[in-house]
């Protein structure tokens, strides 16, 4: 990797506007938001509810097509994007959701290996090997047989963020990822986040109404009423 990509940001929204529904229900819900966000860094978005976060964190991930303006993630334009496009860029990212999104039937080892079948690359042993070694990092090596049922909420929360991250995403997108945790789980459930965006180079994106967690951020952004209000860093970030 050059380092003039190093640089390059890793997520940039320009003027972007986004609406929902047609005609006469059209409904504007993001208004010309512009906001860089580089390699490595991690970035809490918060506000009210219904103020438009988890719109742009779904945009940025490809879950949607942007509409007007531009969106640009690992240099490749979002907006207006096709089907196609949009699952090539989900492939470069981890999500990890408020309902951990787990299947019942499967064991945490199976759950954490759904997370790399979208890459081609690796071989059935690989991905069992990664899978474990993933669930070992977040502590949990002595649960890979055990289901969903049998885990605690944190614990699970533990298993969605290592499906998340085995296969090694250059952007995780978190929305609302500790809102159903006790205040220690909520904790060691983000210091895990920032462990391995440190280690794995990788960007976080990550919505949340938890004021317990915000000094994991490097810049904290605030969105009211479909408008990015303090774009400018907030916390470590601004002060480089």
């Amino acid at each position: 990797m050059s380092n003039k990509s190093h640089f390059e940001p890793v997520i940039s929204v320009n003027n972007l506007n986004h609406y929902f529904g047609k005609g006469q229900l059209r409904k504007q819900v993001l208004f010309n938001i512009n906001l860089e966000i580089k390699t490595g860094e991690i970035i809490i978005m918060t506000g009210p509810s219904g103020s438009g976060k988890t719109t742009l964190l779904t945009l940025a991930g490809g879950l949607r097509s942007a509409q007007e303006g531009s969106l640009k993630v690992l240099g490749k334009e979002l907006c207006g994007a096709n089907d196609k496009q949009l699952t090539e860029a989900r492939r470069g990212n981890g999500y990890i959701f408020q309902a951990h999104n787990l299947h019942g039937s499967l064991t945490a080892l199976q759950n954490v290996r759904m997370g790399l079948e979208v890459h081609k690359t690796f071989s059935t042993t690989e991905m069992m090997t990664r899978s474990q070694e993933m669930l070992e990092f977040v502590g949990l090596g002595n649960r890979v047989n055990y289901y969903p049922d049998d885990l605690s909420g944190g614990q699970k929360q533990r298993v969605a963020i290592a499906r998340a991250l085995v296969g090694q995403p250059k952007i995780v997108l978190a929305d609302e990822p500790t809102a159903a945790l006790d205040k220690k789980s909520g904790r060691d459930v983000v210091e895990l986040m920032q462990k391995l965006a440190k280690e794995q180079g990788c960007t976080i994106l990550l919505v949340t109404h938890d004021n317990r967690i915000l000094d994991i951020a490097d810049r904290i952004i605030y969105m009211e009423d479909g408008y990015l209000r303090n774009n400018d860093a907030v916390g470590v970030m601004s002060q480089h």
